[in-house]
């Protein structure tokens, strides 16, 4: 299993007391599979996003990223899980407007440390793995929504993570567009065995998930199809 999520639980401040915003959750992402996550506004999806990117630490439980036990990691150490094996897509692509295509994906590998020389080449093979190798020297004005999209999905891909994170890719998209980042999703998942988180709201192409997870007051609760996922939705207790 590339990417667990066992018993978390996670609550803020409210008020005088707390609220749960993830309560006793468990996951589990084998590698080259996807999971959707589906579920209301507020029902903490957003939150498990957030707790799988390591970005908030739970109260309660285990995230297991690739093997490493992130409870065990201090705060340097997250962050450099984060930008090795932790791959984000956030709802809205966020480009820099001053770079082109290929620049975008070079300077998150930049701040990685990897060596210049190479990221010109890894660059274009993930262009050209979204469909986009003719567009890497165009700048997002010059790009249509879904093709941005299909740049931030490459820019997550680019130092190779274990686990995909993905919030809403389909959300400012229409359904054409939105069909073809799903599908996108699916086979680079396929092709590059990340573990894929995938939260939305839309369940009309949920036929081309591995599993579907259902987020309700910060409970989840799964619903799988065992000829395609194998072994539980459950993480054995430790």
């Amino acid at each position: 299993m590339t990417l667990i999520v066992h018993d978390v639980t996670l609550t803020y401040p409210d008020g005088d007391g707390r609220l749960t915003a993830l309560d006793e959750v468990c996951l589990e992402v084998p590698a080259g599979t996807l999971t959707a996550v589906i579920g209301p506004s507020g029902s903490g999806k957003s939150s498990l996003l957030a707790v799988a990117a390591t970005l908030v630490t739970p109260d309660s439980g285990r995230v297991v990223v690739a093997g490493q036990d992130t409870a065990r990691l201090g705060a340097a150490q997250k962050s450099a899980l984060r930008r090795e094996k932790i791959g984000i897509v956030f709802q809205q692509p966020n480009l820099l407007a001053s770079l082109t295509a290929a620049e975008q994906l070079q300077v998150m590998a930049h701040l990685s440390g990897r060596p210049s020389r190479q990221l010109r080449r890894r660059a274009l093979e993930l262009l050209d793995a979204v469909g986009l190798a003719d567009k890497a020297d165009r700048r997002p004005h010059q790009l249509s929504g879904g093709q941005r999209q299909r740049i931030n999905i490459a820019r997550a891909l680019m130092n190779e993570p274990a686990v995909l994170l993905v919030d809403e890719p389909t959300s400012a998209l229409d359904h054409e567009r939105g069909a073809a980042v799903l599908d996108l999703l699916v086979t680079l998942t396929r092709e590059r065995s990340t573990a894929t988180v995938l939260v939305t709201h839309d369940h009309t192409h949920l036929e081309r998930m591995d599993r579907t997870a259902t987020m309700a007051d910060g409970r989840l609760t799964h619903a799988a199809d065992p000829a395609r996922v194998p072994g539980p939705a459950r993480v054995p207790a430790p």
